[in-house]
């Protein structure tokens, strides 16, 4: 378990706060790109890092992230004019670009200057895989984007998916690297029906050992968490989940199968936007893998495409039914990710209080994560940036799912992850 200190550290995310200004250190995904879908289109409210914000996509294509607030008299921006190359405030006129300058202010003189003195809040942005990435931290410490595989293959290998939760972003992080929970967080009575609920899990579908050995392996990228699973006489099951800082995971898929991308982006305390990527490496995905993502009983959760809020929620008992949960599958809710944030949206409340719990051995990928997120923290806090991630190709990873022969080791299986072409 965690110190009240510790678990503080790590959960508190706004500005000024130690692991707020890690956070900043990293391009983070903050929209999906279909939601600016056009130049001058209408702007777009967010909330990342506890920082309210006003997306959006100028003439020219470009995407701009300013501070909500104008900082004439406060007016949201969000009610702004997208016009000419910028974001008009429509209280007196203020006009901004993407870089945040002021660059018209029309109710004041001709002949003043004062526009040159105001600079609006505005952060770096970038596009790739269908997603906005923004920057948000100190412009002299700005890495290289990370360069994972589905921001660099055609966009007809990659579909991409937003939604929120609410709960603080690492309940959603530590379920993403437990690979023991599958066995029974998701069980389903009939194996065929697992896998068809999410692609290259069938392995998983079958496997008989619901107790795997955990081994973990720091990297410069973050850390790859093997779950080894008994097989038979000759064989292990092994699933390697890799951690990329700060808050992304690649869930483990078997080799010719789509693979999956998660990121937990902290919006403040208490809630967080999750984004759920899937991709081909080799070929576009095809409408039966689309119709497995769609079904809603993998990696994904329904949500309402003008909230992103999930339809199965709080609010409903995540649809939960009772006989399903009988005669179905372990908890009677209809997919993987929904299954999740029940139990995350609602683990000692929004935010864990990991001063109360009992860790196991199972708990080792959870116990390296902290360790490598606190000493992240504690190094910055010291003076040393991220060191290694700087470099965008330190992201070119896959995660495995796979039988070995038992006399194969941890370190081989981890040699395997696929280097990203």
């Amino acid at each position: 378990m965690l110190s009240e200190e510790e678990n503080d550290m790590l959960c508190r995310t706004a500005p000024g706060t130690p692991m707020g200004e890690l956070f900043r250190r990293f391009w983070l995904p903050v929209a999906l790109s279909r939601e600016l879908p056009k130049p001058d289109c209408a702007p777009v409210r967010l909330r990342i890092l506890s920082e309210d914000l006003i997306a959006f996509r100028d003439t020219r294509g470009k995407v701009g992230l300013l501070a909500r607030y104008c900082p004439h008299r406060g007016a949201s921006l969000f009610f702004g004019r997208n016009e000419a190359g910028g974001l008009r405030c429509v209280y007196h006129g203020w006009k901004f670009d993407v870089t945040g300058a002021c660059v018209d202010m029309p109710n004041e003189p001709a002949e003043c200057s004062f526009k040159h003195k105001i600079h609006q809040i505005a952060y770096s942005t970038c596009e790739a895989g269908g997603v906005i990435w923004a920057y948000m931290g100190p412009q002299a410490s700005m890495p290289e984007m990370p360069q994972l595989e589905w921001t660099l293959v055609p966009k007809s290998h990659v579909y991409a998916h937003k939604r929120f939760q609410h709960c603080n972003y690492l309940q959603n992080l530590e379920g993403e690297v437990d690979s023991s929970h599958v066995s029974f967080l998701h069980r389903e009575f009939r194996p065929e029906k697992f896998n068809a609920a999410i692609a290259g899990q069938t392995l998983l579908a079958t496997a008989k050992d619901s107790a795997p050995k955990f081994l973990v392996q720091d990297t410069d990228y973050g850390l790859a968490i093997g779950a080894r699973r008994n097989w038979d006489a000759d064989q292990y099951y092994w699933r390697l989940t890799q951690f990329l800082m700060p808050s992304f995971t690649l869930i483990p898929s078997e080799a010719g199968s789509p693979i999956n991308f998660t990121a937990a982006v902290p919006v403040d305390e208490t809630n967080m936007v999750g984004f759920t990527v899937t991709w081909l490496p080799d070929r576009a995905l095809n409408d039966d893998d689309i119709r497995t993502i769609e079904t809603w009983t993998g990696a994904y959760a329904e949500v309402d495409p003008d909230t992103f809020e999930p339809v199965a929620k709080k609010q409903n008992d995540y649809l939960l039914d009772r006989e399903k949960q009988r005669n179905d599958n372990f908890t009677g809710m209809r997919g993987i990710r929904e299954e999740d944030i029940a139990i995350q949206e609602d683990q000692y409340g929004p935010i864990a209080d990991r001063t109360k719990e009992h860790l196991g051995s199972s708990d080792a990928g959870i116990i390296a994560l902290r360790r490598r997120l606190l000493k992240s923290v504690r190094d910055l806090q010291a003076g040393r940036e991220p060191p290694k991630l700087h470099c965008g190709a330190t992201y070119r990873v896959h995660p495995t799912a796979s039988l070995a022969h038992r006399e194969i080791s941890f370190e081989d299986v981890t040699r395997s992850a696929i280097p990203a072409v």
